[in-house]
C-alpha cells in the first residue's frame, strides 16, 4: 500500500513515526510519503515537507504566514494526485489537514485521521467536516470519544500514543553520570526547561524561563533544544550565562534525570508528567492572538494533564501571569514543598491509569491495515 502521511509539529512527526513502524510489520509493501520531521524519515518515510518550515503560532502569525500556507496547502493537493495513495492519514495540524481531507474525499482517496484536532477546546463546528470527509477519525484522549459521539460520530479510542513511546514508567536510557558528562553539565540537579518548537513561542517564554536561574544557585538549568530548529536559535539565550546548558534532540533523557521543570503548554505538558517530573505550564503569545483566543476557546486548562483530569494538576502561568516573581514562586514550591510534589507525584500516577496502558500506535495500524485490506480484496 501507499501512504501519504502529514504531520506539522513535532509530537505528529513523534508519533507519525511509530505508527509507520507498526504499519511496516503489518504491511511489508508499505511505502511512505510524508510531510514531517527526522524520526518518520528515520523509519522510512520520505519527507516531502519538514516541519520546521510548517509550524506557525498564534492568530497573527497565522495571518503574517498566509501566503506560505496556502503555496503549501496547493503544493500538497499537486503532490498527492501526482503520488496516487491508497490512504492518506493526517495527524492533527487541523487547519491545514482538514483541508487536505476536503480535498482527498473529493478525489476518492480513503482518509485516515490520527490524533483528532482540539475541535473541542474551539472551532466545535469543524466537526462536520470531519464527518463528510473523514472515513475513520483515531482518538488519543479518553473524553473525546463522549464529545464525538455527541455529534453522532463515531470513533476510535486507541489510547495515548505518548505510552508507546514512553513507556508507563519511562525508559531509562542512560544513568545521571553518563548524561551529565555526554553533556558537559556539572553535577547539581537539574532544571529542566521546555520552550517548545516554534520560533514565537521561545521567543516570548524562554527569557522568562531562564531569568529565574539566580534564584536557585545549587541547580543547573537546561534547555530542550527542539530538533525542529536548529541548534544555534536557541545559542542567544544563553551566552550571558555559564549556569544555563543546552541539550539537543534529548527531551526524553532530559527529563528522566530532571528535578523539576517549566514547560511551554502543549504535548510537552503532558510528556514531562509521564516522566514524573513536577512542572510549571507557562504560556506567552501576542497581546491580540491571546485576547481572540481568551474569547473562543472553550476549555479551562491549557496543559494536557489538567485537561485529561478535568482539574488543576499542575500550576499554569499564563499571558501576564508569568512573570519573574510568579515562576520563582511556583518553581520553589515544586523543590522544596514535599507535600505538594508527594501529592503532584500521586496524581500523575492517576493519569497513567487514565490514559491506559501502552499500544496506541499498534492498535491504529492494525485497524488501518485491516480497513484497506477489506476495500482493496
Amino acid at each position: 500500500m501507499k501512504y501519504y502521511v502529514i504531520a506539522g509539529e513535532p509530537s505528529g512527526d513523534l508519533h507519525g513515526s511509530n505508527l509507520i513502524k507498526e504499519l511496516r510489520k503489518l504491511d511489508h509493501n508499505a511505502e511512505f510519503r510524508c510531510w514531517g520531521g527526522d524520526l518518520m524519515e528515520k523509519q522510512g518515510g520520505m519527507i516531502i515537507k519538514h516541519i520546521r518550515d510548517l509550524a506557525f503560532m498564534g492568530f497573527i502569525e497565522v495571518v503574517m504566514n498566509l501566503r506560505t500556507i496556502l503555496i503549501n496547502i496547493k503544493f500538497c493537493k499537486s503532490d498527492i494526485a501526482s503520488y496516487k495513495p491508497d490512504a492518506i492519514i493526517l495527524i492533527d495540524y487541523p487547519g491545514f489537514n482538514l483541508r487536505i481531507a476536503q480535498y482527498a474525499k473529493s478525489i476518492g482517496i480513503t482518509v485516515y485521521y490520527y490524533i483528532s484536532p482540539q475541535i473541542w477546546a474551539w472551532k466545535e463546528k469543524r466537526v462536520e467536516i470531519i464527518k463528510a470527509n473523514v472515513d475513520r477519525l483515531f482518538s488519543i484522549l479518553p473524553f473525546e470519544k463522549a464529545f464525538y459521539k455527541k455529534h453522532n460520530y463515531n470513533v476510535d479510542f486507541v489510547g495515548h500514543p505518548l505510552m508507546d513511546a514512553i513507556g508507563s514508567e519511562g525508559d531509562i536510557s542512560c544513568s545521571f553520570d553518563e548524561f551529565i558528562e555526554k553533556n558537559g553539565l556539572s553535577g547539581k540537579p537539574i532544571i529542566a526547561l521546555l520552550p517548545g518548537s516554534r520560533k514565537q513561542e521561545i521567543t516570548a517564554i524562554l527569557p522568562i524561563m531562564v531569568s529565574v536561574k539566580d534564584d536557585f544557585p545549587n541547580y543547573q538549568f537546561v534547555i530542550a533544544a527542539s530538533s525542529a530548529l536548529p541548534l544555534s536559535f536557541f545559542q542567544p539565550f544563553v551566552r550571558s550565562s555559564a549556569t544555563v546548558k543546552i541539550v539537543y534532540k534529548q527531551t526524553y533523557q532530559l527529563l528522566q534525570h530532571a528535578s523539576a521543570a517549566l514547560v511551554t503548554s502543549g504535548t510537552a505538558t503532558l510528556e514531562t508528567g509521564l516522566f514524573n517530573v513536577p512542572e510549571v505550564v507557562c504560556y506567552k503569545g501576542s497581546f491580540i492572538s491571546y485576547e481572540i483566543a481568551k474569547r473562543l476557546i472553550k476549555v479551562e486548562y491549557i496543559s494536557l494533564v489538567n485537561l485529561i483530569m478535568d482539574r488543576e494538576i499542575v500550576k499554569e502561568l499564563i499571558q501576564n501571569k508569568l512573570t519573574l516573581k510568579s515562576l520563582r514562586k511556583e518553581l520553589d514550591s515544586l523543590l522544596n514543598d514535599n507535600h505538594r510534589r508527594t501529592q503532584l507525584l500521586s496524581e500523575y500516577k492517576k493519569l497513567r491509569q487514565v490514559l491506559g496502558g501502552p499500544g496506541a500506535s499498534k492498535r491504529t495500524a492494525e485497524i488501518i491495515v485491516s480497513d484497506l485490506k477489506k476495500t482493496y480484496s
